[in-house]
């Protein structure tokens, strides 16, 4: 059973910046599809950012604020944001699948989630 685990959620004012990372089990592999969605209260669960083979891909009206990479040695996934803004607040999800996908139900695999509170 694969686990993932994610941390690096908190509170920030607007335009802040904050890191979450999503460390996962079983052999490391740069083949397997991770990702990044959130989920704003009341809302559907949207994509933020994948990346496999080393290649991050986004989605859209993040406004090149968010990065997506990975340390396949730590089996780790990081999620750098920047310039952070109220409308970002959200619990934010770290997901694995066998493929590139912007859809969430592709993903087989989630966190538990962490959330990520930015104030004006």
């Amino acid at each position: 059973q694969v686990q993932l685990v994610e941390s690096g959620g908190g509170a920030v004012q607007a335009g802040g910046s904050l890191r979450l990372s999503c460390v996962g089990s079983g052999r490391p592999s740069g083949s397997v599809n991770m990702a990044w969605f959130r989920q704003a209260l009341g809302k559907e669960r949207e994509f933020v950012a994948g990346i496999i083979f080393g290649t991050p891909y986004y989605g859209d009206s993040l406004e090149g604020r968010f990065m997506i990479s990975r340390d396949n040695a730590k089996n780790t996934v990081y999620l750098d944001m920047n310039n952070l803004k109220p409308e970002d607040t959200a619990v934010y999800y770290c997901a694995r699948s066998a493929h590139a996908s912007r859809e969430k139900n592709q993903y087989a695999f989630w966190g538990q989630g962490t959330q990520v509170t930015v104030s004006s």
